[in-house]
């Protein structure tokens, strides 16, 4: 083991984090800074991808420095992102041609009936449902309504690319060579890359009329990606991975049968698989866990749901509901249960194991005896019952039962909430010393592919328990608080049906 630092750079949906981890995993430094979110109409989500790559500018030398170390310490840089956003640049002059289109964002639920007959095929070959959650709907949005982007994209003149492509073309040289590349694991989230072979799948690029040269090149997730130029120069990329697939990795849930679920935005539910993909009836995603160079890919189940955190936010900033997030545990907290009341936050459809793009959310069940701290109750268990919705799911398909759930993310700093969790799951919930494991797991992965650990196996004896908590609940009390979350669920699809409207 070397003696180096390894930093990691976290873009995530709501802002971007720059770490630094020294060579036992702990975390010496960070920078973090939120960026805008756009809303330009309802269901829509954008980003300005300039923004963030000027605030990775400011934040990647600013951890450094306030790591008290120079920049020849860092052996290596791990980047991780939110997955599905898109990006489109122009190649000569770096400057994005439209806002980044958000992974959460909905406007595309009115192409999808396009592909309704290919559903199935895409499925297969891709692991992933058709919906809008997906880069190459959001792609194919941007060609349809910005037609003079056409000429351009065939030319190869523009560059599309996630998160991770945008910042690495950016760090790497930008208009001046930087390179064009993404990781496995953020291809398995466009629908455009094939599952087997982990390259771009023409037939895939057929059906959404889509030129390959606007694609970048593939590569592990794990491998010399390049040397950075700005804002740091000299600094090694050594590592590109989607963040649930980074936090995968920073629990240290290496082996099959393990899982993991990241509770922030939203929440996400990762189920390793090994070496060969457990294709599912379409309630679960199929994806690629990591790739270390020369070493054959990891695979995952995954379970996606799309407000989990942003649910305690909109309380907040939309309702006055309360005044903190913290806040959300303390009103909960004075009430035993949700008083008969439950909250279904469709806001942009439901994700796992649903796929309803067009449910809507809903507040059910409410009488004179709600109070606040009732309404505050059931926004933390509609993040467990989702939780549980997905459990169940991957329950049917994987060889193995999840009989115990890792926990990370901003969300399990709230006590109440993970016990909720285990008991609406019944299986003991375990959070660790480092909750924010997706920068880590980027670390992680970077110092493995600079050689600061020798394999996964040594990164284990860095994981420590922070907290642990068992189920209460009765079996009698679990299945009837479970039933009238089904009936909740049944009536925000019912309502998104009834109404004829999109999200």
């Amino acid at each position: 083991m070397t003696s180096g630092f390894v930093a990691s750079i976290d873009q995530g949906t709501t802002s971007t984090r720059c770490v630094v981890f020294d060579a036992h995993g702990r975390m010496v430094a960070l920078s973090q800074q939120e960026h805008r979110q756009f809303y330009p109409q309802p269901g829509w989500v954008e980003h300005d991808a300039a923004e963030i790559w000027e605030l990775v500018r400011v934040l990647l030398p600013e951890a450094i420095r306030d790591a008290g170390i120079d920049p020849s310490q860092v052996s290596a840089l791990g980047i991780t992102n939110q997955r599905e956003t898109a990006v489109v640049w122009d190649r000569h002059t770096g400057k994005p041609v439209h806002r980044a289109i958000v992974w959460q964002d909905t406007r595309t639920s009115g192409l999808l009936p396009r592909y309704a007959a290919q559903a199935a095929f895409i499925t297969d070959r891709t692991g992933l449902p058709l919906s809008n959650y997906s880069s190459a709907p959001k792609l194919r949005w941007l060609f349809d309504h910005h037609p003079e982007l056409a000429g351009p994209a065939r030319a190869g003149d523009l560059l599309f690319g996630t998160m991770d492509s945008w910042l690495v073309w950016n760090l790497t040289g930008g208009v001046a060579g930087g390179r064009h590349v993404t990781d496995v694991t953020n291809a398995s989230r466009t629908m455009l890359m094939n599952l087997d072979t982990l390259d771009w799948d023409e037939d895939l690029l057929a059906i959404f009329g889509l030129p390959r040269q606007l694609l970048p090149e593939i590569v592990p997730s794990i491998c010399d990606v390049g040397t950075v130029a700005d804002p740091v120069p000299g600094l090694r990329v050594t590592a590109l991975i989607g963040d649930q697939q980074a936090s995968l990795f920073g629990q240290t849930t290496l082996d099959a049968g393990e899982a993991k679920c990241t509770f922030g935005t939203g929440s996400f539910l990762l189920f390793n698989t090994g070496t060969q993909p457990v294709r599912t009836d379409g309630g679960l995603i199929t994806t690629v866990a990591h790739q270390q160079q020369g070493q054959p890919a990891v695979y995952a189940l995954e379970g996606s749901m799309a407000v989990a955190g942003a649910l305690v936010k909109w309380c907040r900033d939309n309702l006055g509901l309360i005044r903190s997030v913290a806040e959300i545990e303390t009103q909960a907290s004075t009430v035993t249960d949700n008083g008969g009341c439950y909250i279904v936050p469709a806001f942009a459809g439901l994700y796992a194991p649903h796929w309803d793009s067009n449910a809507r959310g809903l507040i059910v069940g409410l009488t004179g005896f709600v109070t606040k701290g009732h309404l505050c109750r059931a926004v933390l268990e509609s993040t467990a019952w989702q939780t549980r919705d997905v459990v169940e799911a991957m329950n049917r398909h994987a060889p193995v039962p999840v009989s115990r759930l890792m926990v990370d993310g901003g969300m399990t700093a709230d006590n109440l909430l993970m016990q909720i969790l285990s008991d609406a799951l019944n299986v003991p919930v375990l959070r660790p010393m480092v909750a924010e494991t997706v920068a880590l797991g980027a670390a992680y992965a970077a110092g493995i592919g600079a050689g600061v650990w020798p394999d996964r196996r040594a990164l284990r004896q860095h994981w420590h328990l922070a907290g642990e908590w068992t189920p209460n609940w009765n079996d009698r009390d679990r299945e009837t608080a479970c039933a009238g979350w089904q009936h909740a669920v049944d009536a925000a699809i019912y309502w998104g049906r009834r109404t004829g409207d999109e999200v």
